[in-house]
C-alpha cells in the first residue's frame, strides 16, 4: 500500500469521526427544552464578572 493511499484513508476516517462527534453534540444540544436553555443562559450570565467601567446599579 502506498503512503498516499494510507494518508487518504486516514483523512476519510478523520472526516467520519468528526461527523460522529458533531452529530452527537447536536443531539445533546437539541435535547434541551427552551426553558432549560434560558435557565442555563441566565446562570452563565450571572456567573460572569461585570465588565470594567460598567456601572453597578
Amino acid at each position: 500500500m502506498r503512503w498516499w493511499k494510507a494518508l487518504g484513508l486516514a483523512g476519510i476516517v478523520g472526516v467520519a469521526a468528526t461527523g460522529v462527534v458533531i452529530a452527537r453534540e447536536e443531539r445533546r444540544r437539541r435535547a434541551y427544552t427552551p426553558d432549560e436553555v434560558r435557565e442555563r443562559l441566565h446562570a452563565r450570565l450571572g456567573a460572569t464578572p461585570p465588565a470594567p467601567g460598567e456601572a453597578d446599579g
